[in-house]
C-alpha cells in the first residue's frame, strides 16, 4: 500500500471513529505512518484528503446496497440486506458525516454523502418495486416512500445503538421493519390449486 493509499484509508476510518473536524492532520499522519511532506504532496489541504476519504467510504457502502438488486426473490433479497450483520455501535461510514457540521455546512464534501445516500434509495426502491410486481408486497404500497422510510429505520437505528451504546436496537429495528413488510404481504385466500368449484365453496 502506498502513502496516498495509506492517508485515505487512515483518514476513512478516523472520519468514521470520531468525525471531520475532531480528526486532525497530524492524528492522520501518525497513524498511517507517512511524513508532513508526503502528506501535502499527495492532499495540499485536509479537506481534500478529507474528500478522497468520503469518497472512499462511499465505495465501501454501495457494493452492500447492490445486494438489493439480483436475480430471485425481491423480499429474500430486501430481508437478507436488513437482517445482514453489522456492527451498529461503529455507525453508517457515510451517514455519520451527516452529524459534522463542518461536513454538513461544505457543499463539497457533503455531496458524495447525499450521492451516496440518493444511490442507496435508487437501490431500496428498485426491490420494492419488483416485490410488488412480484406480487411479495401489496400494490397499493408507493416503493419510493418505503424506501425512504427503511432507509431512516436503518440510520435511526444506528443512532438509538450509539445513545445506548447497545446493539440491540439497531437489531430491533430491523427486525421490526422486516416483521411491517411481512404483514404489507398480499393477502391470497385461493391458492393456485385449488378449482372453481372449491373457491365457489363458502
Amino acid at each position: 500500500m502506498d502513502s496516498r493509499e495509506r492517508l485515505v484509508t487512515t483518514m476513512s476510518e478516523l472520519m468514521w471513529e470520531r468525525g471531520y473536524a475532531d480528526t486532525s492532520p497530524r492524528e492522520v499522519r501518525e497513524r498511517a505512518g507517512v511524513g508532513q511532506g508526503s502528506m501535502y504532496h499527495h492532499f495540499p489541504s485536509k479537506r481534500d484528503l478529507a474528500l478522497a476519504a468520503l469518497e472512499r467510504n462511499v465505495v465501501d457502502l454501495l457494493p452492500a446496497a447492490a445486494e438489493l438488486d439480483g436475480p430471485g426473490s425481491p423480499m429474500a433479497r430486501i430481508e437478507a440486506y436488513l437482517m445482514r450483520p453489522r456492527d451498529a455501535l461503529k455507525g453508517c461510514k457515510v451517514g455519520r458525516m451527516t452529524q459534522d457540521p463542518q461536513v454538513r455546512e461544505d457543499p463539497v464534501l457533503l455531496a458524495p454523502v447525499a450521492r451516496a445516500f440518493q444511490q442507496v434509495h435508487g437501490a431500496w426502491a428498485r426491490a420494492l418495486r419488483a416485490a410488488v410486481a412480484a406480487g411479495e408486497l401489496r400494490d397499493d404500497l408507493d416503493p419510493e416512500q418505503l424506501a425512504r422510510t427503511l432507509m431512516a429505520v436503518l440510520q435511526g437505528g444506528y443512532v438509538l445503538a450509539i445513545a445506548q451504546q447497545d446493539q440491540r436496537p439497531f437489531d430491533d429495528a430491523c427486525s421490526g421493519a422486516l416483521a411491517l413488510l411481512r404483514a404489507a404481504a398480499p393477502s391470497r385466500p385461493h391458492g393456485p390449486g385449488r378449482n372453481t368449484e372449491e373457491r365457489e365453496r363458502p
